[in-house]
């Protein structure tokens, strides 16, 4: 029993030792194994620090950053040469500190940043919004945007009356002759339709009041005379210019700015007092003033009637309007121009380069018979009497000299009619673009016509014009 015991304690021991045996090789093989995976992911984590090493491509805004400094080789070096020193942490210490914007210079770059594989940066210049344009000439820059338009179509148009002051309707363009300088036209444009009107109403308001008073009665008929699809401005004069309304159609704005000028008031009726116990300086005995406080000699002086100013600037706002209307200045005046600014020569020449008809009512003394032949005769001290009909035959328009009320209302409702119901003919001039006045006459054929003393019609056209400036 005893020799049984003795070899199952030795049977176990055995057992016992086999099993620390197998243990230590299953800690060591584990041990081994971890060691493994740790390298592994090691090396999985150091490839994307690798990667974000990779330096940028040149920027044109930013200046290049250095290359990053290789790790240090764990081989040893050739014996055929020196070693090579690795670079300490003082060494790098100045090319971290470098601002961002400012690019690294040959003295403070690392070696790697100085290889052969290292690309200069692009050396682009940048110039501010608009700035590389000022460096050209500023002509040529405008020549290359600046288009000249030279037009050589005339328009002319032609109001026809008969004998009886009647417009003659039914013409065609075969009744129509052009002529330009004295040669004939060949006309490429014929039309007989109505026009839309943009007028400009000028009221000479230095007339005597008695004839300013029949003209401010007169308002309702004026509004009368234009269409829904007219448009027109009112302007005043007399020794100034005022525009009184904005362009439109007849409305309130217009009719309550008329109702204000049936309130103005003209010049005092008859000659000015210049002596005499009613004059403005008092009674004078042999020359000599009888108030000693007021020895001053009283002088009559002529107001200014700047009617040439007033038709300036009427044609140069008609000039802005629609060229597509029919565009006419209607005068309300008894004729009188003196000390305007502008001439008569240059107010003509703006009104026949833009086409501009000038039609009038003649208030006061141009209605008085033979008035026309003594308005020839230039008063000094007292201006013109005569300009206001030059103005209006040199533009083909009409002028109705009247002295009644119901003759001056008379007129409005003609002088829109014939500028609205005009025939119009067209023609392309071939005379070189130059800024000289070219005549025209129109010519109106009428075979049934009999009379070989007088015309059976009346042709109202303009004289001439001058080319439009190029645009």
């Amino acid at each position: 029993m005893r020799s049984l015991g003795g070899r199952s304690r030795r049977i176990l021991a055995i057992i016992g030792a086999v099993a620390l045996l197998s243990l230590g090789f299953a800690v060591l093989h584990a041990q081994s194994a971890g060691t493994t995976n740790s390298g592994s992911q090691a090396s999985g984590q150091s490839a994307p620090q690798q990667d974000q090493n990779i330096p940028d491509a040149p920027s044109t805004v930013q200046p290049a950053k250095p290359l990053p400094t290789p790790p240090p080789s764990t081989q040893a070096p050739p014996d055929n040469g020196p070693a090579e020193q690795p670079q300490t942490p003082q060494q790098q210490a100045p090319t971290e500190e470098l601002p961002a914007q400012e690019p690294p210079t040959s003295e403070n770059a690392s070696p790697a940043s100085q290889g052969t594989n290292q690309k200069p940066p692009v050396n682009v210049r940048t110039v501010p919004q608009g700035g590389a344009t000022k460096e050209q000439e500023s002509g040529q820059q405008e020549d290359y945007f600046h288009l000249i338009v030279r037009t050589n179509q005339v328009m002319v148009p032609v109001t026809v009356t008969d004998e009886d002051g009647r417009l003659v309707s039914g013409l065609t363009s075969n009744d129509f002759g052009i002529l330009e300088n004295g040669k004939k036209q060949k006309l490429n444009y014929f039309t007989s339709s109505a026009f839309a009107v943009s007028a400009a109403v000028v009221i000479d308001l230095g007339m005597k009041d008695v004839d300013l008073q029949k003209v401010n009665h007169t308002f309702p008929a004026l509004e009368g005379a234009f269409s829904q699809f007219d448009e027109l401005s009112v302007f005043t004069y007399s020794n100034t210019v005022g525009q009184q309304t904005g362009w439109g159609a007849v409305g309130p704005a217009l009719s309550a700015k008329l109702d204000e000028l049936e309130n103005v008031r003209g010049e005092d009726n008859g000659p000015p007092v210049t002596s005499g116990p009613i004059a403005a300086g008092g009674p004078v005995i042999n020359g000599v003033p009888v108030d000693r406080g007021n020895p001053r000699p009283m002088t009559a002086t002529q107001p200014a009637r700047v009617m040439n100013d007033a038709i300036l600037k009427a044609a140069l706002e008609l000039s802005r309007r629609n060229p597509e209307r029919r565009k006419i200045i209607f005068v309300i005046s008894d004729g009188r121009e003196y000390r305007s600014d502008a001439s008569y020569r240059d107010v003509l020449r703006v009104l026949l380069s833009n086409n501009i008809i000038v039609y009038a009512v003649g208030v006061g003394m141009p209605g008085v018979p033979g008035y026309g032949k003594l308005s020839k005769l230039h008063l000094p001290r007292f201006g013109y009497t005569d300009i206001l009909p030059k103005y209006v035959n040199a533009t083909g328009g009409q002028v109705w000299n009247e002295l009644t009320r119901n003759g001056i209302e008379d007129a409005y409702s003609a002088a829109l009619g014939y500028a609205r119901d005009q025939y119009t003919l067209g023609y392309a001039t071939h005379v070189a673009p130059s800024s000289e006045y070219r005549s025209v006459e129109v010519l109106v054929s009428r075979p049934s016509c009999r009379s070989s003393i007088r015309p059976c019609v009346n042709v109202y056209a303009r004289d001439g014009y001058y080319a439009a400036p190029p645009r």
